[in-house]
């Protein structure tokens, strides 16, 4: 027998202490335990919420924004991690999924970051690393591609849960991706981009998105984005004044939680800071199915095939041989040494 999940859903749209790893990390944990508090199974945070997002690349040139990207180098963490460990045990604490943007530093490149997505249960375990697979635009400045290693779709208590970042959510393919593995409930992190084209209003192309995917899939989609502080604008104005009035623009900001109609449930956030609440029921992902389920029988997979790679990539592949000769060559290599040292000592 079917059983879905019913559960309330939470959507935070914040700015984080800019470039500020720890103090984020404690505003990510007390929005957690605000969020919960207010009965949320589910939380969604921004795109790269811990510890900032680039503005610098859209209001200086590549060379003006290097010390800035070296900060950034510095305020991203390594997964795992002490700062990803505290948001899991608070994620565990509340009883909450968790759904964060992060900047995440290579363990083996100090100079090579990814837009990171983490996906954490409500008992505290990390249950999906995913990295952008493409930064938009200007972002190509400051992270790598990331691969498909992570474009799953995870079992939760609240339901098959799957995330994207941003741009992400444009991307046709990686959403079918996701729908295909039985994706539920969606996560569509973004950031606020006050400077986009001045026809592009950012507020309305992150619903547009998040309704067609929520439409297409008949899933719902939770929708989280940070918004600009004054700290960010006195930050990138005070060597580019210019940057006030770009970092200024209204509707750049929107949050809120869509239903398998495509149509936003409640009232969502519009560039002001706060946590957009809904109640899921998935049994509504049932009926609008019987008429379009693109990922079952509203389709022709003998026509089309979609492929995935999920490899994880490396900078190396490293061949070290069958273990038992490694152990006799260490043991070897260990002798030769300590005969080296001893000769040492006696000479």
């Amino acid at each position: 027998m079917l059983n879905l999940p019913q559960f309330k859903a939470a959507a935070v749209q914040a700015a984080p202490v800019f470039l500020d790893t720890d103090a984020t990390v404690d505003k990510v944990c007390g929005l957690i335990r605000e969020a919960a508090g207010n009965g949320a199974r589910l939380v969604a945070f921004p795109e790269v919420f811990v510890a900032g997002y680039p503005y610098w690349n859209w209001v200086m040139n590549p060379v003006e924004g290097s010390p800035w990207f070296e900060k950034l180098c510095k305020s991203a963490i390594e997964i795992p991690g002490p700062e990803i460990r505290r948001i899991a045990a608070a994620a565990k604490a509340n009883h909450i999924n968790v759904v964060v943007g992060v900047n995440e530093r290579s363990r083996t490149g100090i100079g090579t970051l990814y837009n990171t997505l983490l996906t954490i249960s409500d008992d505290g375990r990390i249950l999906g690393r995913h990295r952008k697979l493409v930064p938009t635009w200007a972002e190509k400045l400051t992270w790598a591609n990331g691969d498909g290693s992570a474009l799953r779709v995870h079992d939760t208590s609240v339901g098959p849960l799957g995330s994207l970042a941003c741009g992400e959510n444009t991307n046709t393919l990686a959403r079918f991706s996701l729908l295909a593995q039985g994706e539920l409930v969606h996560v569509a992190s973004y950031i606020a981009l006050p400077v986009a084209p001045p026809d592009y209003d950012m507020a309305e192309a992150i619903r547009v998105r998040a309704a067609a995917h929520c439409f297409e899939g008949k899933l719902f989609t939770v929708v989280s984005c940070s918004t600009v502080s004054p700290e960010i604008v006195d930050a990138m104005s005070a060597t580019h004044p210019q940057a006030r009035e770009l970092l200024a623009r209204r509707n750049s900001a929107f949050s809120g939680i869509l239903g398998p109609d495509g149509r936003v449930i409640g009232e969502p956030l519009i560039d002001e800071e706060g946590i957009v609440y809904a109640d899921i029921d998935l049994s509504r992902c049932i009926q609008p199915r019987q008429m379009h389920d693109i990922t079952g029988h509203y389709n022709r997979f003998d026509v089309f095939d979609l492929r995935v790679n999920r490899r994880p990539l490396a900078a190396a592949q490293f061949d070290d041989g069958p273990a038992d000769i490694l152990n006799r060559l260490d043991a070897e290599t260990d002798a030769d040494l300590n005969a080296f040292e001893l000769t040492e000592s006696k000479s």
